[in-house]
């Protein structure tokens, strides 16, 4: 995969199009949405329009698979979760419909985000532990696990989307969490399940099924007892 798809799909700026497990990515209808549901627009060209999709952050994890050529829930067990010492419970869950032929072994190829099914699950031990490699960028009881400079990239925002990472949620202009600090990032599930990460104090939240206007009142009550 050439770098700038790459970034791209990392970044939710790809625009791809089209239909992936029997889900169409120009999904914007109301009965998909709800209040949140966007009009129909022109697509653009990849890299210059940010729009949080789903389908289209699947069709990131077929192209994944086909580089890694097996699964990936495998290469994330023997990167990271296994050396960070994750437990054996979680799983990374492909669709029902998901699964490809890669060399003559059906592979799932799994689901960005657990809408329509789909996912990780993890419980919140296994969360708080990948939080915490997260704040140390990558690094695991003195082990450089991942590059730091890959983190570092990770939270920096893109060009289009100012509160977008590499498929991590940011605080640049303090709008997501207006108590906590701009450093801070999140890695957010569907059914409002968060990795909330604040390096300014060394702090890591996992919280899950709260209500969505209760995670910046948190964060509040946390800062203040840091301070």
């Amino acid at each position: 995969m050439q770098a700038g798809r790459l970034y791209c799909h990392l970044q939710q700026e790809s625009e791809w199009e089209g239909d992936m497990w029997g889900k169409n990515a120009d999904f914007v209808g109301r009965d998909k949405f709800g209040n949140g549901a966007r009009p129909p627009r022109a697509i653009q060209p990849p890299g210059t329009h940010y729009e949080y999709n789903d389908v289209r952050i699947n069709r990131f994890s077929l192209s994944l698979l086909r580089l890694y050529g097996v699964a990936l829930a495998d290469v994330l067990k023997s990167t990271i979760m296994d050396p960070i010492g994750a437990s054996s419970e979680w799983r990374w869950v492909p669709y029902a419909n998901s699964i490809v032929d890669m060399n003559g072994k059906q592979i799932g190829s799994v689901s960005g985000g657990t809408r329509w099914g789909g996912g990780i699950w993890i419980n919140s031990e296994d969360l708080a532990r990948f939080g915490l490699f997260a704040l140390n960028r990558g690094n695991w009881n003195g082990t450089q696990i991942m590059p730091a400079q890959w983190f570092r990239d990770a939270v920096t925002p893109s060009a289009h989307g100012p509160d977008y990472g590499y498929l991590w949620w940011l605080n640049t202009q303090r709008k997501q969490w207006p108590s906590g600090p701009a450093t801070s990032f999140a890695a957010l599930g569907n059914g409002s399940n968060i990795i909330w990460i604040d390096p300014d104090h060394d702090i890591v939240l996992v919280w899950r099924w709260y209500e969505n206007n209760a995670m910046d009142g948190m964060i509040q009550r946390i800062e203040a007892a840091v301070k």
